[in-house]
């Protein structure tokens, strides 16, 4: 499965970690980005989020994003893009 979105993470982050395996695993591909190496990633994720910094954050095609999610929703996500 193709995916058309930015992975928003960092390098210590577990649940980053966790959902790009399992993103493997099922065959997306995504772009990823350590917001703590790219500061401007780190505001598209704080307005995606309220003003906080949470990863990982998904950001697609469409401009819609999902923080957190299950690989689940990401697939459901990219079924309506």
């Amino acid at each position: 499965m193709s995916g058309s979105f930015t992975l928003y993470s960092t390098s210590w982050c577990g649940y980053c970690h966790r959902l790009k395996s399992q993103l493997s695993r099922e065959g997306i591909e995504f772009t990823e980005i350590d917001i703590e190496r790219d500061p401007a990633s780190a505001e598209i994720v704080e307005k995606a989020n309220g003003g906080n910094q949470t990863v990982p954050t998904l950001v697609f095609a469409d401009g819609s994003a999902l923080t957190n999610p299950s690989v689940a929703q990401v697939k459901d996500k990219l079924a309506t893009v």
